[in-house]
């Protein structure tokens, strides 16, 4: 049956008759469907608050529309940008906020990204598979779904990597700059400032060579001034971050507060651990490095230096038995 309407459109329409036939049922079952996802129930109870506070609600919708983002503009169809399963949806906003995207619709943007980057991709492939081909044979349908699948494929996956590469710079980041930002803090709280002081100017002095520690410390103080509680906003920062290394200082912090310690004491033998850390990090780099060059070393070294040794011997053998087949 399948091989028989499979002719039926190669005879009718050509090569491409198949691909059009699905493209074609796909259109008619998303216009079948969308009018349904788009639909919303009626709710009596959000009409009544609507008329209670429509001079309200017209202030701040001309507020939100001034300062408005691309996840803002999208919130008409979070329903369909964004993961029904809340554990799908935290993984996800954590994953951006590690990169440094914040904003609330920053999964809405990521996931309308992604369907754009895709659909445009596949458009593009194709066009190039009937532009490439125009003067010469039909193109066939495998060759046509080849062009127009791996471009799709390509940039669906595209957002995903970017934000992959995003989280693990800004994690280098963080790392690298710690110590030197306990470092400061240390000498802020031995000065006579408290935490907060101290935090406050490390995340102004820390956002020239480090942008992504000065801004996490920056949010921590804005919290903290908020009135939000200390032990609290730490531990958001290290789950924010994921790097151990913070979330062993913002354990040290707790305990400090919780037992009463100093906590310049507790700044100092935790930044000089920060600071071996980052020396056996170095050091496992430099140890690793005769190894990565193994490979090169065999690659581009070893073969012209057989070719120099043994060449000229090759070639009077090659030689001698010519002369001796004569």
């Amino acid at each position: 049956m399948i091989a028989a309407v499979n002719d039926f459109l190669t005879s009718r329409f050509g090569t491409l008759g198949p691909l059009m036939a699905v493209a074609a049922l796909g259109l008619v079952l998303v216009a079948i469907a969308l009018p349904s996802m788009m639909r919303k129930q009626r709710d009596r109870f959000a009409e009544l608050a609507q008329h209670k506070d429509a001079d309200t609600r017209r202030e701040t919708d001309k507020k939100l529309r001034r300062s408005s983002t691309a996840g803002d503009r999208l919130e008409k169809y979070a329903h369909l940008l964004e993961p029904q399963k809340e554990e799908e949806f935290s993984a996800t906003r954590q994953k951006l906020m590690r990169a440094g995207y914040r904003d609330k619709g920053a999964v809405r943007v990521l996931n309308a990204a992604k369907m754009v980057l895709g659909v445009g991709g596949m458009v593009v492939g194709v066009i190039y598979a009937l532009t490439s081909s125009a003067g010469d044979a039909e193109v066939s349908t495998q060759t046509l779904l080849i062009y127009a699948l791996i471009p799709a494929v390509a940039g669906y996956y595209l957002p995903g990597y970017w934000v992959d590469k995003r989280v693990e710079k800004r994690r280098n980041e963080i790392i690298e700059g710690f110590p030197d930002a306990l470092d400061m803090m240390l000498v802020c709280v031995e000065a006579g400032q408290s935490l907060d002081q101290a935090i406050l100017r490390v995340a102004r002095e820390s956002r020239a060579g480090y942008a992504a520690l000065g801004e996490e410390f920056d949010i921590v103080a804005n919290e903290v001034k908020a009135g939000k509680e200390r032990v609290q906003v730490l531990k958001d920062m290290a789950d924010r971050v994921g790097v151990p290394d913070v979330a062993s200082f913002v354990t040290t912090l707790v305990q400090s507060a919780l037992f009463g310690t100093s906590i310049a004491e507790a700044l100092r033998v935790y930044s000089a651990d920060m600071r071996d850390k980052r020396v056996m990090r170095a050091e496992e780099k430099a140890n690793m490095l005769p190894t990565k060059l193994t490979l090169g070393t065999m690659l581009f070294t070893v073969p012209p230096l057989l070719i120099i040794l043994i060449g000229p011997s090759v070639h009077g053998i090659v030689v001698m038995m010519g002369q001796m087949a004569r």
